[in-house]
């Protein structure tokens, strides 16, 4: 056996899994106090709710359907279904750019309705909250693309391919990037709710 080979250790919870649990922990701490700093001021204030654009919805949508195509890609590398891994990492990145864009417009549709970043605290928080959501999915992005190239240039021959699905350490980097995706869409839900249910009470 080579010097330079070192066994992966077996954790009962691998410490990436017990980083990113941290990380998204912390993520959801913010997202918390930015819910708490809203309904303070609004409360505070007697400030009047801030109605969401109808592309906030659809976004949610594209969002869900991101998540969906994310839990193929990963069932088609359990599979061992090369083209149709790729097809639907693919998918994942178009769904998550069109959701970008369409976050984009989103807040133009905000500007058109004179709702400005100083219109109102209020509408403050709202560009805030869903700005820094916004940065979050850009975040995942270049990881998503990682996959993506490595999918096209690295599995190109049979034994490349199972060589591929056979390393615990993708696979397992496979689920770090499924469980991110799934909680910003999880995280953007709460958010369209948290929304909609301070305008309506």
């Amino acid at each position: 056996m080579s010097k330079n080979f070192k066994p992966e250790r077996n954790y009962l919870v691998h410490p990436y899994y017990i980083q990113l649990g941290l990380l998204l922990a912390g993520v959801s701490a913010l997202f918390l106090g930015f819910s708490l700093s809203y309904i303070y001021h609004r409360v505070q204030n007697g400030l009047n709710p801030i109605m969401m654009p109808p592309l906030f919805y659809i976004n949610t949508i594209i969002l869900l359907t991101s998540s969906y195509t994310m839990i193929l890609a990963k069932r088609y590398y359990q599979y061992d279904d090369t083209s149709s891994y790729r097809l639907a990492l693919i998918a994942t990145l178009i769904l998550t750019l069109v959701f970008l864009v369409s976050q984009v417009f989103a807040w133009q549709q905000l500007i058109q309705q004179n709702v400005l970043v100083n219109h109102s605290t209020l509408a403050s928080y709202l560009y805030l909250i869903s700005g820094v959501h916004f940065a979050h999915v850009i975040i995942g992005i270049p990881f998503l693309i990682h996959f993506i190239y490595i999918a096209y240039t690295k599995m190109v021959s049979p034994v490349s391919v199972l060589i591929y699905f056979s390393d615990k350490s993708k696979e397992r980097s496979l689920n770090l990037l499924n469980i991110y995706w799934h909680f910003l869409d999880i995280l953007w839900i709460y958010l369209v709710l948290f929304f909609l249910v301070n305008y309506f009470i």
